[in-house]
Order: C-alpha cells, then structure tokens, then sequence
C-alpha cells in the first residue's frame, strides 16, 4: 500500500459495486484483477448477480470509516477499465463504496477445502470475507457462488434455496454422509 496525493492509501486493484456491497480485487500484475472485475459487471447484467458498477480498476483508494472499509477509484483513473485486447475504455462508476468480499488472485493460500480463518482477511481493523483464489483456477464461479451464499457479500438467498436449512453453508458432515 502506498500514500496518494489527498486520496489515503491506495493499492493495486479493482472494485466492483455488487448490490450495496464492493468486490475489492486483489493480486499481481497480469492475474486478471480488471478481467475479473469486467466479468462481475456482465454477470450482473445478465441477472445472474444483482446489477455491478465499476468502483475502480488498477489503482484503489481505501479508508476505514465506522464499522467498514470504503474503496474509491484512484481520482486520476476514475470510470477507466482495461478491457484486455481493446485496451482502456472508459466505464461507468460509482464514487465510493463499502467492502463486502476480498478475492485474492494468485493466493499462495488458495485450497480445494480451505479452512475457515483463510476465508477471512482484515484490513485497516475491518474484518472481511475473502476468497483465495489459485493461479490456475477462474475465479469467475467461486466469486458467484460467494455472492449468492455467503451472508454479507451479496444479495441473500432465501432460506427456501437450502432445502436442508444450511443456512446456505455446506455442512461438512452432511456432505460426507
């Protein structure tokens, strides 16, 4: 993380607004962060997801504020997306948004079955949810299926979608039986 001019810290990644929530992603240069960031925004036209704003793309301004962590664009890439093989477009955004969900692409952590602490991260104090994701896998599937299931990514899913009342979380016992 670095100092930015007036801006706070800022760091290397993409947000997207998801519902009332922003998707912060994190990783190297060329892992897909924007790709990723561009497939949120489809998936919510599609219907798949609630509708997906831009926050941000490349460079990110974070802030603690109360009880969440706010992401901001970089003010001088503000609506700028990279669209690999088209190059930069300009995109519409939203000024500021709540964290809801880290994806972390390229996670030396990511795992099959992952144990509950590697599903969260903290940042500046606030506790999130987060997603390790391996270099070789999409991360496109388990983004979704974190915000169709995970409480206080995304949308909720009614109880009515989990016939066995998991309250949408797999039960590890219940899955082996």
């Amino acid at each position: 993380m670095t100092a930015s001019s007036g801006s706070g810290p800022t760091i290397h990644g993409s947000a997207v607004l998801v519902g009332d929530r922003a998707v912060l992603i994190r990783g190297p240069s060329g892992a897909g962060k924007s790709r990723l960031a561009f497939d949120l925004i489809l998936a919510g036209r599609g219907g798949q997801i609630p509708p997906a704003t831009l926050v941000g793309d490349d460079r990110l301004c974070l802030e603690p504020a109360r009880d969440c962590l706010l992401v901001r664009p970089h003010p001088e890439l503000e609506g700028l997306l990279e669209i690999r093989g088209l190059g930069i477009r300009r995109h519409a955004f939203v000024a500021e948004a709540p964290v809801g969900l880290v994806v972390d692409l390229d996670a030396p952590d990511a795992e099959r079955l992952p144990p509950p602490d590697a599903l969260r991260t903290t940042l500046f104090g606030i506790e999130l949810a987060r997603i390790p994701v391996a270099a070789a896998f999409s991360p496109l599937p388990v983004t979704l299926a974190a915000l169709t299931t995970v409480p206080g990514c995304g949308h909720p899913r009614p109880a009515a979608d989990c016939p066995e009342e998991f309250d949408n979380h797999m039960n590890p016992a219940k899955a082996t039986e």
